[in-house]
């Protein structure tokens, strides 16, 4: 399961490179661990032992050779939500259920679905979560005092506005020196950590200059433990499991889109390949193992996988220790920890709010004016004003809506006779003055199904003596049909049939011909009745119409007509009645 292949020709030279990596990334881990889950409405310590069990086990057991797991940006909103609504000891078996699901998934070997998931919805909710994690921000950037948390957006920015007098100028300048180090750290030095720099310019400047004036991590939530919590098994009960189903599912769903997302960047940066159902497999199991030592639910981080093999990572065991760094840090320098200001935290979340927005991409799409814009647009604003949940419902609900729509555009029929010229059958050839009576030829092009049955239907001909008996499909274009496009298509038959007709079907593909099989419809146009090429259906066609309503015939839709349609003048005749043209040919020594 760990999958040692993937340290075949592992040497100290290597192992010297990932204690490199992971020791850059565990330290930069830090600090991201515990901004998250203080803004997941936990305390931040909560954040340093995902951080620690969490990316471990999915460096472990994940599908990915370089993703480095934790607590993320992502899971923000949903966690909040959960833990104001349902409680702590809740969240954490909503995720020890989110791990189970992940898990499920993997084995079921799903990993593919989630690659389906619309790009306008996920960069949707992605710039939603974005907006709520940098205006979560603001209360502690500014330093405000006597705030509550909602989890409405329009509550949040209420409370913001009603409390807005209470503004902390040590608070703003604390934000200020870790904000303007964090920046100039990225563009002057970007290997070295710029957030935990930051956080420390500004911890140790408000230590020394405004002692007492700026609220810190141990003031608003008591020192951090240097230990890790006892092993703590929540209590289950159907009653916990069918209230937290719903939120455990949007956790592994969310987690699944994001660790996966997460491993295309890293095979896009490092030219390796990873096993998606694997890393739901390795996601799960670290998601079922986090919380029973506290931790809240994680997923691979894109910046911090992307950072470990920018340092030069070659296996799975950086991201192992990335986690042993942690761990160590937790053990030694724990107490410090607890004199970080919180407004030292607000611009490291805020950068990260910033940088995973997707703008350029945001208003690349808006710009399009498209119905992915229109799904893009609600999907960001149900994020920010309702919630992820509905967000990502509505998203794909209109994202499935809009795809049917467009198949069934693409679908077309048209009717079509010879083109002498190209030997080939044409729609342009088919006028007024210019179609057969007796033989309807359409090609059908797109995939036949639900969302296009309507344009088939409309295409095809009624009932009467007046449309033509013999029907020839030429579906050489149709790559799928599905059990509506199969039933307007047995609804064609019967009223052929009725009307003593015939279907005739060419160039068919292997999938709507297996369909046609099993349902029987196959044998009930017969056999003989499937051709692999339009000329030869074409021949055969003209061997079912009937002659006498061919003289007289104006419209020359084949090259045969001619022949048909000149014996006009000898009709009458009753030695001609019944026979076939190429008969009364002979009797009037045409031939």
């Amino acid at each position: 399961m760990i999958g040692w292949g993937r340290f075949k020709g592992y040497n100290i030279a290597a192992l010297r490179k990932d204690l490199i990596s992971g020791l850059i990334v565990g330290v930069i881990a830090i600090p991201l661990g515990m901004a998250f889950a203080i803004a997941s409405g936990v305390k931040p310590e909560y954040g340093i032992y995902t951080t620690i069990v969490a990316g471990i086990l999915i460096s472990l057991f994940g599908g990915s050779k370089f993703q480095i797991g934790g607590p993320t940006g992502a899971f923000i909103p949903i966690l909040f939500a959960i833990a104001m609504q349902y409680g702590y000891e809740n969240l954490l078996l909503a995720g020890m259920m989110a791990g189970v699901i992940l898990v499920i998934m993997g084995l079921l070997r799903l990993g593919v679905l989630i690659k389906f998931i619309p790009k306008p919805v996920t960069i949707g909710f992605t710039a939603g979560i974005a907006v709520i994690i940098f205006t979560g921000q603001i209360a502690n950037f500014l330093g405000l005092k006597g705030i509550k948390r909602h989890e409405s957006f329009v509550d949040n920015m209420k409370e913001i506005g009603l409390h807005i007098s209470t503004i902390n100028l040590y608070s703003v300048l604390t934000a200020v020196i870790c904000l303007a180090v964090l920046v100039l750290g990225m563009r002057l030095a970007p290997r070295v950590p710029g957030a935990l720099v930051g956080l420390l310019c500004a911890t140790i400047i408000a230590a020394l200059f405004f002692s007492g004036k700026v609220t810190t991590i141990g003031s608003a939530y008591g020192d951090i433990p240097n230990t890790l919590p006892s092993f703590h098994f929540p209590v289950i009960s159907w009653e916990r499991i069918r209230l937290l189903i719903r939120p455990a599912f949007v956790i592994a769903m969310l987690g699944a889109i994001e660790s996966l997302l997460s491993a295309v960047v890293a095979d896009g940066m490092s030219g390796s390949r990873h096993d998606s159902n694997r890393e739901l497999i390795g996601q799960g199991v670290a998601n079922i193992a986090a919380p029973l030592f506290g931790g809240i639910p994680a997923t691979g981080a894109i910046a911090r996988t992307a950072t470990n093999i920018k340092s030069g990572a070659v296996s799975p065991l950086s991201g192992v220790i990335h986690g042993v760094v942690v761990f160590l840090i937790l053990l030694l320098f724990a107490p410090y920890a607890s004199s970080i200001p919180l407004a030292a935290m607000a611009p490291i979340l805020m950068v990260v709010a910033w940088n995973m927005s997707e703008r350029k991409e945001f208003l690349h799409l808006l710009k399009l004016k498209t119905g992915d814009s229109l799904v893009l647009f609600i999907t960001f604003l149900l994020t920010v004003f309702a919630d992820l949940t509905l967000a990502v419902e509505v998203g794909l609900v209109l994202a499935v809506v809009l795809f049917v729509k467009r198949m069934g555009e693409v679908h077309m029929v048209s009717k079509v006779l010879p083109d002498p010229s190209s030997v080939k059958v044409e729609a342009h050839m088919v006028t007024d003055s210019h179609d057969c009576p007796q033989i309807g030829i359409y090609s059908v092009e797109g995939p036949l199904f639900f969302g296009a049955a309507y344009r088939f239907d409309d295409t095809m001909p009624g009932l009467g003596p007046d449309q033509p008996k013999v029907i020839l499909l030429r579906m050489g274009k149709v790559p799928f049909i599905d059990t509506t496009g199969e039933a307007n298509l047995a609804g064609l038959v019967k009223k052929l049939q009725e009307d003593g007709g015939q279907l005739m079907i060419s160039g068919i593909q292997s999938q709507p011909l297996e369909l046609l099989k099993k349902t029987g419809l196959y044998d009930r146009i017969g056999e003989t009745q499937f051709y692999a090429r339009t000329g030869e259906a074409i021949n055969d066609a003209l061997k079912m119409i009937n002659y006498n309503k061919c003289l007289g015939c104006r419209h020359a839709a084949f090259r045969e007509c001619a022949a048909f349609s000149g014996l006009e003048e000898v009709a009458g005749r009753s030695a001609f009645k019944g026979r076939t043209p190429a008969v009364a040919r002979k009797l009037t020594g045409e031939i």
